[in-house]
């Protein structure tokens, strides 16, 4: 298991580095540094975690494979116990891959209100688990913008499905309904990770059908976004990643534990629908399948930035 991250460095790492230098927004990123400084848990930071009822972690499971999993509760269940500490009163649910999680490991969290298309992102490491919930002890704490955030109410929902519970499968290969699933998602989550500075959770949207499956494999388009490049960077210094789709709809989620690569491509071709030149690719290793999200939304409402698919018949 990767050892536990303590005193992370200010600044920016050298993957992310690299990736604005070939992304030609070194510059700009530069600007940006000052948010990567250790942060405390004030003001509007402690309020928008009280206020939340969604939140996902990125970690390992006894075998060192990496997840990213979903964490809900009433609003309060994210409780900000010092400006360095953050309690968790809640576990991922039973059947999750990381139900299980080990306590002196680093973690990533993001934490995001789908109504109002807003997100925090905090990186440290997970200091207690308990039967109750976790500690997580923060060492970076940073928003980001709404782009590609879609608009969705959550409320609560049962995890397991209606007349009783539901098996949750676990494999390595995706099954046409997985792949129906991700043909289908607006939103999934990516966990990856850093070998001194931990491990991280993003955010990633676009409309229906922008994750792309061939031959058992993902891959999606980059999309313009605020030039700091933490996931990409991480990728470029280590493979492994874990990605998290949710069907708001019925409660299912699909959990893949595997590695991706970023390609640099001719900007414009057909499939590099926002025109970076940038694409990422996965390759899953493990999967774990369920009703395993205990949030559901009714309605969606697109965020007014995706760009349109340019790979389908209709777009050429």
């Amino acid at each position: 298991m990767t050892n536990p991250v303590r005193n992370t460095p200010a600044g920016f790492h050298e993957g992310e580095m690299a990736v604005q230098r070939q992304a030609g927004v070194a510059q700009e990123a530069a600007r940006l540094t000052g948010m990567l400084a250790p942060a405390q848990l004030r003001g509007g930071v402690s309020r928008f975690l009280t206020e939340r009822s969604f939140a996902a972690i990125t970690a390992r499971d006894a075998d060192g494979a990496l997840w990213i999993s979903p964490l809900a509760g009433p609003p309060g269940f994210l409780r900000v116990a010092s400006p360095t500490a953050l309690d968790v009163r809640t576990r991922p649910a039973e059947g999750d891959p990381l139900h299980h999680l080990a306590a002196d490991q680093p973690v990533g969290l993001i934490v995001v209100d789908f109504a109002t298309r807003r997100r925090l992102r905090l990186n440290g490491t997970l200091s207690a688990v308990g039967r109750d919930g976790l500690r997580v002890d923060v060492e970076q704490v940073y928003g980001n913008c709404p782009q590609y955030i879609q608009s969705r109410h959550l409320h609560a929902a049962p995890v397991t499905a209606p007349g009783g519970a539901e098996p949750v499968r676990r494999g390595c290969s995706l099954t046409p309904d997985d792949v129906d699933l991700v043909n289908r998602s607006d939103t999934f989550l990516i966990g990856t990770n850093h070998p001194t500075r931990g491990n991280d959770a993003s955010h990633r949207g676009g409309p229906s059908g922008f994750v792309r499956v061939e031959d058992g494999r993902l891959w999606w388009p980059d999309y313009w976004g605020n030039n700091m490049f933490n996931t990409l960077g991480n990728l470029t210094i280590d493979p492994t990643a874990a990605l998290l789709f949710c069907d708001f709809t019925t409660g299912r989620s699909l959990h893949l534990s595997g590695r991706a690569a970023l390609e640099w491509t001719r900007t414009g071709i057909p499939g590099d629908d926002d025109r970076t030149g940038r694409r990422v690719h996965f390759r899953p290793e493990h999967l774990v399948a369920g009703r395993l999200l205990p949030l559901q939304a009714d309605t969606v409402a697109a965020a007014p930035d995706n760009p349109p698919l340019t790979d389908r018949p209709s777009a050429r």
